[in-house]
């Protein structure tokens, strides 16, 4: 009798967090691309996204500027974008309550106000550099009130 071939198998965990990197790539956005990926209880993916601008929409036809010399919030990309947490609940084929995401990012507080409202329950992320800035601190306290977990993910791979 055979056993189960298990050497060089991904984890779900490494799986998914694989297809979040690779979703981030369809990112024009210059300076950060970030991806999302939304999966059940029994591993199936639920949705995916990408952070860019809205469906329809040019790229080319708004900033891309991630800060400029005036204090004028439409003369950078942050009035426009949506992050790839949205556009996986957005791009999700089915109800994501009890699910998990997979983020190249650590959300934000207004994806983190989506999230909470699709129902996913728990978050693993890549990196967590904005780490100390206010909309990551406001996101970090959502979660706990709210009871979603979130966990950091090393991958094993370059």
């Amino acid at each position: 009798m055979e056993t189960p071939r298990t050497s060089g198998v991904l984890s779900w965990d490494e799986c998914f967090m694989r297809i979040a990197e690779v979703i981030a790539q369809r990112s024009k956005d210059p300076q950060t691309q970030g991806g999302a990926v939304i999966v059940d209880s029994k591993n199936v993916v639920l949705g995916m996204g990408y952070n860019g601008f809205p469906r329809g929409i040019d790229s080319d036809k708004l900033p891309w500027k991630r800060s400029g010399d005036s204090p004028v919030l439409s003369e950078t990309k942050h009035a426009y974008i949506v992050h790839a947490e949205e556009n996986a609940v957005y791009n999700s084929s089915m109800k994501c309550e009890g699910a998990k995401m997979y983020c190249t990012l650590y959300p934000c507080n207004e994806c983190a106000k989506t999230i909470i409202q699709a129902g996913i329950k728990e978050i693993i992320y890549l990196s967590d550099k904005y780490h100390e800035r206010d909309a990551w601190l406001a996101s970090r306290k959502l979660f706990e009130l709210a009871g979603v977990k979130t966990r950091q993910y090393t991958l094993n791979h370059e």
